[in-house]
């Protein structure tokens, strides 16, 4: 499949956060025009926001993919509303499902509606671990540099890998 190489965030604390993200990931697969490769290991983390809600499941998936930006973030939205996502509540709050557009091959977008490299992708545990997992050290952050450095110069703070690599979806 033709197309370039983008990383999707996993993330979800409410009704059966596991099942939430293994099943989106399974999900990622049905994306015209896109071929999901491999997901992380699943990973459990303490909420970025309100401390007073559970604790987030986290992965990070690698795709493939011929859809343009704003269009694959389309698709990553209808996929969260699938899931219950209610837009427009709490900042950082629970949720089902939260689906975040991390990179999109080597671009850096600015738009109303899209900003790639994901704001804050450098200082997120959460995501900086499974992204090297299934990345390596090597995957260059537009603006950051080399992944490698940025994950060791950031405290997994209580990030705890839950399960071997979920892999290749079916």
């Amino acid at each position: 499949m033709t197309g370039v190489r983008a990383f999707i965030g996993l993330g979800s604390n409410l009704d059966e956060p596991e099942q939430q993200v293994l099943r989106a990931c399974q999900e990622l697969v049905t994306l015209s025009n896109t071929a999901c490769l491999r997901c992380s290991s699943l990973y459990r983390s303490r909420p970025l926001g309100p401390q007073d809600q559970p604790d987030f499941i986290n992965a990070v998936a690698e795709l493939r993919t011929g859809l343009a930006p704003e269009r694959l973030l389309e698709e990553l939205q209808r996929i969260e509303t699938s899931h219950g996502r209610v837009r427009g509540g709490e900042r950082w709050g629970p949720r089902p499902l939260d689906l975040d557009l991390l990179l999109f091959a080597d671009r850096v977008i600015r738009t109303p509606r899209l900003t790639v490299p994901h704001p804050g992708l450098g200082q997120r545990g959460f995501v900086l671990y499974p992204l090297l997992e299934i990345a390596g050290p090597e995957l260059e952050i537009p603006g950051h540099g080399p992944l490698g450095p940025l994950a060791a110069a950031c405290a997994r703070g209580g990030l705890e890998r839950l399960a071997a690599s979920v892999g290749e979806p079916d």
